[in-house]
């Protein structure tokens, strides 16, 4: 059957992982503690922190020790949604600002764009919220690459190395499993959309090999008809 959709994710695929570890994880450990300070009774805000209050298994927790949680999830690299949530927040009034720009490979952008205009359905799914994701291409360095993608998906739709969660996002797509294309430079994650029944290319810019799975250096060779 023929592909359809093309599903990617961001870091270590279409933008390099250290924008996100370099750039954007300190912009946040930055202006993280004074923007929960300032907006703690906002109410996006608060369902977060009490997200937050919830995961960490601290109920009582004041704003301050929320803080401390969150700066700490970071330093780990953790993937809790309300601390995607908070992140995205923050980033946004970074690029807002003009102090951030998202890091997309021109090699994804040229293919990005070509493969739209091809006909291809464009989504993402990363662990890094919606409005993170949405930010990254709506305020990249490339410009605004937003038109291109036809949805988004963060760890609402499930982990990623789960593979009922590729079933999740083939059935709010509404394409089935075989016809759509994952992207990614994680195996587990390649694993787990194979099993949920989707085609795979694995992304090893750095070298290496994702073993299971087709791969390449850059999105220039990916051909969505050979695979």
């Amino acid at each position: 059957m023929p592909i359809k959709a093309i599903l990617t994710d961001i870091e270590g695929t279409t933008s390099a992982v250290s924008f996100v570890f370099d750039v954007l994880f300190p912009y946040a450990t930055r202006h993280l503690p004074d923007f929960v300070r300032q907006h703690a009774e906002r109410p996006d805000v608060a369902v977060q922190l009490g997200a937050v209050r919830l995961d960490s298994g601290e109920p009582a927790a004041d704003v301050e020790r929320v803080i401390e949680i969150l700066l700490g999830w970071i330093a780990e690299d953790r993937k809790a949604t309300p601390l995607k949530a908070l992140q995205g927040m923050v980033w946004q009034q970074g690029y807002e600002a003009g102090q951030l720009k998202g890091h997309v490979y021109p090699d994804a952008v040229q293919a990005l764009q070509q493969w739209h205009a091809r006909g291809y359905a464009l989504y993402v799914y990363s662990s890094g919220s919606i409005q993170a994701q949405k930010l990254i291409f709506g305020c990249s360095e490339a410009g605004d690459l937003s038109a291109l993608f036809s949805g988004y998906f963060d760890t609402t739709s499930g982990p990623k190395r789960e593979a009922q969660s590729y079933r999740h996002i083939s059935e709010a797509i509404g394409c089935p499993v075989k016809q759509i294309l994952f992207l990614s430079d994680i195996v587990e994650e390649l694993d787990a959309a194979r099993q949920a029944g989707m085609l795979t290319c694995g992304l090893a810019r750095d070298g290496g090999e994702l073993p299971g799975h087709p791969n390449v250096s850059n999105f220039a060779e990916i051909d969505p008809t050979t695979l």
